[in-house]
């Protein structure tokens, strides 16, 4: 089964949680965005991602905000399940920009990358990568593979919301520039759902987006919207 799961900012304690022990060989769980296992380089970082890569499941992953872009950029690039992506470590895949997977039958558009708010506080600290933000090959690459498949997928992956989905919050989120971005894909792709990070929620926002942080959920998990709340429905 695929699986998706939110931010997990380098921290294993979301791979050893009742549900995570519930994967099987053979299981992908979908990290979207923020995976911050590459980030300083570091011996303990290094032994981490190590442990991570000996998981019985394979563990694929977007980028976000949060990864050290230029370290990512060392490893090198191959192909899984119809599209290009890094391998880090043992079954540790990094999923690029444009690209749209086929696993299990289901096809998934992965557009990873992010805007930092904290821009100049960031860029003080030595920790802002431009990288973060999709570039306009990143959307053409999209746009090809789109192109090539009809314009349908099942799922979008991202790690932040669209400018559409982002409207559906009333936490006063500004919209962002990369929101806007990904605003065309919700007119012109055909998909079942759209899954995106980012914001640290655990919610359904509408019939076909969910933002994901802690939970894992089945990537073909069911919800519905009643009287404007939103909530998960109940497989019979």
């Amino acid at each position: 089964m695929v699986y998706i799961t939110g931010d997990t900012h380098g921290d294993l304690s979301r791979f050893e949680t009742a549900a995570a022990k519930k994967l099987k060989k053979g299981d992908t769980l979908i990290v979207l965005g923020d995976f911050g296992f590459v980030w300083d380089g570091s011996a303990a970082e290094k032994k981490r991602l190590q442990k991570l890569g000996k998981k019985k499941y394979t563990v694929a992953f977007l980028d976000g905000r949060h990864e050290n872009y230029d370290l990512l950029a060392a490893y090198p690039a191959g192909e899984w399940n119809g599209g290009r992506v890094q391998t880090l470590v043992g079954n540790v895949v990094h999923l690029l920009r444009g690209e749209i997977y086929t696993i299990e039958g289901k096809t998934f558009l992965a557009l990873g990358g992010g805007e930092s708010p904290d821009h100049d506080f960031r860029m003080h600290a030595g920790t802002f990568f431009e990288q973060e933000m999709p570039t306009a090959a990143d959307m053409e690459n999209a746009t090809a593979h789109l192109q090539a498949v009809g314009n349908t997928v099942d799922y979008i992956l991202t790690h932040e919301p669209s400018g559409k989905a982002n409207g559906y919050f009333s936490l006063g989120t500004p919209t962002s520039g990369i929101n806007l971005l990904f605003n065309p894909l919700e007119e012109t792709v055909h998909f079942t759902r759209w899954y995106f990070g980012c914001l640290h929620l655990d919610r359904a926002m509408s019939s076909r987006h969910r933002a994901v942080f802690e939970d894992i959920v089945p990537v073909e998990e069911l919800w519905k919207e009643r009287n404007g709340k939103h909530f998960r429905k109940k497989k019979k």
